[in-house]
Formats: C-alpha cells, sequence, structure tokens
C-alpha cells in the first residue's frame, strides 16, 4: 500500500479513529525521536540505593528558600 493509499483510507475514517490515529503516531515519532540524557551525579547516587528508597525520591517537594530561612529562624532562638 502506498503511502497515498493510506492517506486517502484514513481520511475516510471517523473522526474518533483518525484521532486516535493521530495520537498514535505522534506518540510513536515521540518514542523514535527522544534522545535519552546521560544520568546526572544525582542520578547516580540514587542508583545506589534501596529500590524501595528511590521510589520515595520526589515525594517531598522542598523549598530551599524556605528551609534556610526556617533553619535561620531556629538557630537564632536556640542562640539568642
Amino acid at each position: 500500500m502506498t503511502l497515498q493509499e493510506l492517506q486517502n483510507q484514513a481520511l475516510h475514517l471517523p473522526i474518533g479513529d483518525r484521532w486516535r490515529l493521530v495520537q498514535s503516531l505522534l506518540s510513536s515519532i515521540q518514542q523514535e525521536t527522544l534522545v535519552p540524557s546521560p544520568p546526572t551525579v544525582e542520578e547516580n547516587s540514587l542508583a545506589n540505593l534501596d529500590p524501595w528508597t528511590q521510589s520515595l525520591t520526589g515525594v517531598i517537594k522542598l523549598n530551599v528558600e524556605e528551609s534556610t530561612d526556617s533553619y535561620v529562624n531556629y538557630l537564632e532562638e536556640k542562640y539568642s
């Protein structure tokens, strides 16, 4: 089957089927063109952790600025 024949058949499909076809094609293209990036230092260090511990990474998102402020406040109260 030629590309033109395939295109003609696809254009005669119901709109829902065409949407599914488009999504499937886009997904296929994304998977084939996705270039994996080299692992970062953090990812390498996480690889040595137990799988259960690895599953917990990213569960808590810390705002570094807020945690620094709260730690500074804690130290000020403790040593004043």
